[in-house]
């Protein structure tokens, strides 16, 4: 769908926002692109387009895209990556080499970040009833969470390339991948590698939340988004930010919870344990070049808690903006990285 637009807000549930810009003397023609995608929503703004030339772009943005869920949906029984969760052999899965690029950032994002981030951790996820299975009666007890844990761990996954094609092994027969930490970020690159090939420099594209900016908006000014305040509904400002040709992707764990047994149990499962997150740390909001790959240290840096994820960005000079939660509201901690796009 085409639509003209002069302002946009995330819908409730995301964790960006477009801020209004003083409007220039010549606003240049500016176009919406939406459409759905890995279970969620695409938008995309592209400037100085006609609507024609749209109507193609948007076209071949969607190919793009159901091409990606055929390879990474694990909702899509006959996607690359649902059929290779089936294999049980230890032999050579080929696939693509978009599902072989993905996975190897995986795997590169879980050393970094000593596991925090890791692919393979669906059963738990499943196991604490925020995959497809129903949710637990009660608290799993510690056997049950060990024999899930033994068929998890990124050491059972490895990528393989030889001079014709690309492969993943599994050491584990019921080892289970599932890409939704990382995969939409890379979307989100897709779309936008894809619009800067076509000379469309000036856009922004978006997949559920996770963002990438490019150029200018039709004001002639630089795309200005804002982080949203946690709990507050939305369209309520946290934190302004000018982040020029970068992602912006954000994580927490405020929306997407529920009680059991006197608990309050986050999406979020830690890989170490086994066990939902219990800190405190509600959002984190990563600012990086590559989408994808502020989509998984967002994941990974929710995981490890507010001092650990600011330690770990200062030490590894990332731009990360965390809210923590505290008896009178959310204290703030950014990287000096991060201070940069700061507006205030």
């Amino acid at each position: 769908m085409i639509s003209h637009v002069t302002k946009w807000l995330a819908p409730l549930g995301l964790a960006f926002l477009l801020v209004a810009c003083k409007p220039a003397a010549v606003e240049h023609p500016q176009l919406h692109l939406t459409g759905n995608t890995m279970g969620t929503y695409y938008s995309v703004k592209v400037v100085d387009v006609d609507e024609t030339r749209a109507q193609a772009l948007q076209a071949e943005i969607d190919r793009r895209l159901e091409r990606l869920n055929d390879q990474m949906s694990t909702y899509r029984e006959d996607s690359e990556l649902s059929r290779f969760n089936r294999h049980q052999g230890a032999d050579p899965f080929p696939v693509s080499s978009d599902t072989a690029r993905v996975v190897t950032a995986a795997l590169q994002l879980g050393r970094m970040t000593e596991g925090a981030l890791d692919v393979t951790v669906g059963p738990l996820v499943n196991l604490w009833g925020f995959g497809p299975d129903a949710r637990p009666s009660r608290i799993p007890g510690e056997s049950l969470l060990a024999d899930t844990r033994a068929r998890t761990g990124l050491q059972h996954l490895r990528v393989g390339i030889d001079s014709e094609s690309e492969y993943l092994y599994k050491q584990l027969p019921e080892l289970y991948v599932d890409l939704s930490s990382i995969a939409k970020g890379f979307g989100v690159d897709v779309v936008s590698e894809y619009l800067s090939e076509e000379g469309i420099t000036d856009h922004l594209v978006e997949i559920g939340g996770e963002v990438r900016l490019s150029g200018l908006n039709r004001h002639r000014q630089p795309w200005t988004i804002a982080v949203e305040k946690p709990g507050s509904g939305a369209g309520s400002v946290q934190q302004v930010v000018a982040v020029g040709n970068n992602s912006v992707a954000t994580s927490g764990d405020y929306r997407n919870y529920y009680e059991l047994d006197g608990e309050r149990l986050s999406h979020t499962i830690d890989p170490a344990t086994g066990h939902p997150i219990t800190h405190q740390l509600a959002s984190v909001t990563v600012i990086h070049p590559s989408c994808m790959i502020a989509d998984g240290l967002a994941t990974a840096l929710t995981v490890m808690g507010p001092e650990r994820a600011l330690a770990f960005a200062e030490q590894h000079r990332l731009a990360v903006y965390l809210l923590t939660k505290t008896d009178d509201g959310f204290r703030v901690d950014m990287t000096s990285a991060f201070k940069k796009y700061s507006r205030g």
